[in-house]
């Protein structure tokens, strides 16, 4: 399913009504209001409607959205019905412990490689089973594998270089982790994640209202 000129901030609010629909449901929710609905995701219920316009026709007047519904059509429009095989790249404390992360597997994302080009580190099993490669080998297991998105969690000087040998491989999408904006060509989606940017925000907040 392939839409155009949506923006951003509505992609961003699909995951959030995404996320709150899968604990509504787990909570034996049949049926939610755009009102409800607006109240967990913390949000005003036009936007719910105005952002879900954008695809369709969704929920019944009067009624309400059916919860199972909604999960499926939203997944469809994110990509989600389907399982995305990831590569991480850079083994550190952070690639670790995001490949531990069950909250992945939980949403279709599956760690299926593993690399880094520190000895000690290469050859040894990580406890989801996945034998740690070395870089030099990223692009035959890549293709070996389908991989289809790149995680870097490498420190910021050799993160540029991965990107190229990602997107050499025929990797489109990168998620970055390195505290460094990374170059990629038109036909490359990056998400750049930088948590001290995140943190700036929350300072900048907390100082406004001292």
């Amino acid at each position: 399913m392939k839409f155009t000129k949506i923006p951003l901030a509505t992609i961003n609010r699909l995951s959030v009504y995404l996320r709150v629909l899968e604990d509504l449901l787990e909570d034996n929710t049949d049926v939610i209001s755009s009102e409800r609905l607006a109240r967990h995701c913390g949000v005003n219920p036009a936007q719910i409607r105005k952002d879900l316009a954008y695809f369709g026709e969704f929920g019944v007047r009067g009624v309400g959205y059916r919860v199972v519904d909604l999960i499926s059509q939203i997944k469809e429009i994110l990509g989600l019905n389907r399982t995305w095989n990831l590569a991480m790249v850079g083994v550190g404390n952070l690639g670790s412990a995001l490949i531990r992360h069950g909250n992945f597997i939980k949403h279709g994302y599956v760690f299926a490689a593993a690399f880094d080009i520190d000895p000690e580190k290469v050859g040894k099993k990580l406890p989801n089973g996945l034998i740690i490669n070395h870089v030099d080998e990223l692009e035959e297991v890549v293709k070996e594998r389908n991989i289809h998105i790149g995680v870097i969690a490498t420190p910021a000087s050799a993160a540029q270089s991965v990107a190229n040998q990602l997107i050499l491989a025929g990797i489109n999408g990168i998620l970055n982790f390195a505290p460094v904006q990374i170059q990629v060509p038109d036909c490359c989606h990056v998400e750049n994640i930088d948590f001290t940017i995140k943190l700036d925000s929350i300072a900048y907040h907390l100082s406004t209202n001292f």
